[in-house]
């Protein structure tokens, strides 16, 4: 409709008319807007709308995410930050299983060192006992008396160190049988005397026998007491076994 086909009092509206007609039409554009609009909107222009829990997300230069690139370094970090913990650890443990088998090990050899002290002066003071011992046996040189008594234990001594058998009972049975204990005794009247060798001393022993069977270390005379006593104990061992087993002359 053209503005020549509208009629000549509408054109002719007052003022008060035209701010009339204004009104209306404001009206009727913001229910027009209200209607086109969701029926949450209203809540929405009086409640801020919540935060997005996502993160949030720029483009790097490369167009990659950002954030993802931040998250993989911080991982790497914390990966690191591990490995370097966990390899302090490895060290200090090392060290400290070092320092303890070098411990052991000196305790070990000091161990080791006083056992082989100790051994060494054990053997040490034994030596020394075998040597004092050695030397008091030397120093005390056996003592017989000069009788019967002495010149029997004297033979024995004699007679142990040559390995001829023989006791104090046999020994002093047969010289008191022989001689009566009288080391100067002399068979002058027997075969043997008859013969020229006759029997002498405290077993009555002739001179080939003596001289046969003459025990080393003793002097060589038949009346000497403790020679008479072993060649004839030597004799007698030789002939019957021991001195023991005569009960006569022999």
């Amino acid at each position: 409709m053209s503005a020549s086909s509208i009629p000549g009092r509408l054109r002719r509206l007052n003022k008060t008319q035209k701010l009339s007609a204004a009104g209306i039409s404001a009206v009727a554009a913001a229910a027009l807007s209200l209607s086109l609009v969701p029926g949450h909107a209203a809540e929405a222009e009086t409640e801020p709308q919540a935060l997005s829990a996502a993160p949030v997300v720029f483009a790097s230069a490369a167009g990659a995410p950002q954030a993802k690139t931040i998250q993989n370094s911080i991982i790497e970090q914390h990966s690191t930050a591990e490995q370097l913990v966990k390899a302090a650890d490895a060290a200090k443990a090392k060290k400290a299983a070092a320092v303890k088998e070098k411990a052991e090990a000196v305790a070990k050899a000091k161990k080791a060192k006083a056992k082989a002290h100790a051994k060494a002066k054990a053997h040490k003071a034994a030596a020394k006992r075998g040597h004092q011992a050695a030397s008091r046996s030397e120093s005390r040189t056996a003592v017989y008396g000069n009788n019967l008594d002495g010149w029997i234990k004297e033979s024995l001594a004699i007679m142990k160190a040559k390995g001829i058998p023989g006791t104090y009972d046999g020994l002093h049975r047969n010289i008191i049988r022989e001689s009566s204990g009288n080391p100067r005794a002399i068979n002058d009247w027997d075969v043997n005397a008859v013969n020229g060798v006759p029997s002498k001393g405290l077993l009555q022993i002739i001179k080939p026998t003596f001289d046969a069977y003459h025990v080393g270390g003793t002097p060589h005379d038949q009346y000497d007491p403790v020679a008479n006593i072993t060649a004839s104990a030597n004799y007698a061992a030789d002939k019957y076994g021991s001195i023991d087993n005569v009960n006569s002359a022999y």
